[in-house]
C-alpha cells in the first residue's frame, strides 16, 4: 500500500540527496551494509529492553535503505546484483528486529508472548515468497494492507509506546495475515488465465496500442499540414 502510493513522491524528494551522496564516493551497497549494522544494534538494544533507543536505531537503519535506491539512480549503478543484495538484507533486517522484540518479550513476565513477533516474521516471509514466486512466473504480486514499510512504521509505534507493543503486534499479525490472503487471491486469479488466453489478450492489447499510436500520428500529420497551409497563406498575404 505505502509502496504504491508514496514511493514516487519519496523517490522525488530524496533524489537531491542521492546526487549529494554520489559525490562522496559511497555506493548503494555501502548504504545497505550501514543499514544492516544499525539493524543489528537495534536488535541488541531492543532485546535488552531499551525500546525507545531501539526506535532511534530502527530509524537510522531505515534511512540508508531509503537512500540506496536514490544513490543507485544518481550514480547510474543500478544492477540486478544490487537489487538482490538489498532484498536479502531487507529480509535479514526484518528477522533481526523482530528477533530483538521476541528476545525482549521472552525476558518479560509473560514469555509466551515472544511467539507473536515470530508469527509476524513467518507471515512476512510468506508475503515475500509470494511476490518472488509470482514474479518468477511473470505475474504481479505487489500491494496489500501490511507490506514491509507498514510493518516497520507500526513496529516503530510499538517501540515508541511500550505499553502498546503487545496490541500492536497482534494488529500486525492480523493485517499481515490479511495481506497474505490478498496476495494469494491476486496471483490465483492471474494464474487462472491459460497461457494461450493470456497471449491473445496481450496481442489484442498490443493491437489497440498500435491503432491508437497510428491515430495519434495521423492527427499530428493533419495538424502539421494545417499549420503549413496557414503559414503559406500568411506569407502570401505578407507579400
Amino acid at each position: 500500500m505505502f509502496d504504491g502510493k508514496f514511493r514516487g513522491p519519496i523517490d522525488k524528494a530524496v533524489r537531491p540527496i542521492g546526487q549529494g551522496l554520489r559525490r562522496t564516493g559511497l555506493t548503494p551497497d555501502h548504504l545497505t551494509i550501514v543499514g544492516l549494522v544499525f539493524a543489528c544494534g537495534a536488535a541488541v538494544v531492543i532485546g535488552d529492553g531499551h525500546l525507545r533507543w531501539g526506535l532511534v536505531l530502527v530509524v537510522l537503519a531505515a534511512l540508508p535503505d531509503m537512500l540506496d535506491g536514490a544513490l543507485a539512480k544518481a550514480s547510474n549503478t543500478s544492477s540486478q546484483r544490487g537489487a538482490f543484495f538489498d532484498s536479502v538484507v531487507d529480509r535479514v533486517t526484518d528477522a533481526l528486529l523482530l528477533g530483538g522484540v521476541a528476545w525482549h518479550l521472552a525476558l518479560s513476565s509473560t514469555p509466551q508472548q515472544a511467539v507473536l513477533p515470530f508469527a509476524v516474521m513467518a507471515l512476512s516471509s510468506v508475503i515475500s515468497y509470494q511476490r518472488a514466486k509470482a514474479e518468477s512466473l511473470q505475474l504481479y504480486a505487489k500491494g496489500g494492507l501490511m507490506e514491509r514499510a507498514e510493518r516497520i512504521i507500526v513496529l516503530c509505534l510499538g517501540l515508541l509506546i511500550p505499553r502498546l507493543l503487545i496490541p500492536i503486534l497482534w494488529i500486525m499479525l492480523v493485517l499481515t495475515a490479511i495481506t497474505c490472503i490478498q496476495r494469494f487471491v491476486m496471483v490465483w486469479k492471474q494464474a487462472a488465465v491459460a497461457p494461450a488466453t493470456a497471449e491473445r489478450i496481450a496481442l489484442r492489447r498490443d493491437r489497440r496500442m498500435v491503432r491508437r499510436d497510428l491515430r495519434v500520428q495521423r492527427r499530428e500529420v493533419r495538424i502539421e499540414r494545417r499549420r503549413t497551409i496557414i503559414s503559406r497563406a500568411r506569407r502570401k498575404l505578407d507579400q
